[in-house]
């Protein structure tokens, strides 16, 4: 199984559009984590079939979740934008909320910073951002993919 994180796009619904476009093939399940959460609605007027979940974000005016709990091949992913879970300062608060909803894989943005890390247990995946990133690298995405050897993340240049 794998699963395309997206997030920070902040109003660009064609990186969105393209990065899915390139996936449909390959991939199960598309998050967008936030700052952007509206711009997959071209995506899901042109795709109403896709699996499609989205947070929101500091900068998302609309009605979407702050953060959401679900399950993917027998996995069980925690995904917030990272505003709330103070990620800027560290991954403290996001490893004790990720562990208490019994979760492997902790999916955040907010910082458009690339970030992977496993830590007692627990996946850590920022996709970076698809459009303006902070880090000195290109625009990125990510992605899990859940086998049954385990569990491998990774980041994409857009």
């Amino acid at each position: 199984m794998r699963i395309i994180v997206i997030s920070d796009s902040h109003g660009s619904s064609r990186t969105v559009t393209r990065i899915v476009e390139e996936n449909l093939d390959r991939a199960d399940m598309f998050i967008h984590l936030g700052d952007g959460a509206d711009d997959v609605n071209e995506v899901l007027a042109k795709y109403p079939d896709i699996k499609l979940l989205r947070i929101k974000g500091n900068c998302d005016w609309q009605d979407h979740p702050r953060r959401l709990v679900t399950e993917a091949g027998g996995v069980k992913i925690f995904a917030c934008h990272g505003d709330l879970h103070g990620v800027r300062s560290g991954i403290d608060r996001l490893y004790y909320a990720a562990k208490e909803a019994g979760c492997t894989v902790a999916l955040f943005g907010h910082t458009h910073c690339r970030f992977e890390h496993y830590e007692d247990g627990i996946y850590f995946l920022n996709p970076g951002s698809c459009t303006r990133p902070h880090d000195g690298k290109k625009p990125s995405y990510g992605f899990i993919d859940i086998l049954p050897s385990g569990i491998m993340t990774g980041t994409v240049d857009v």
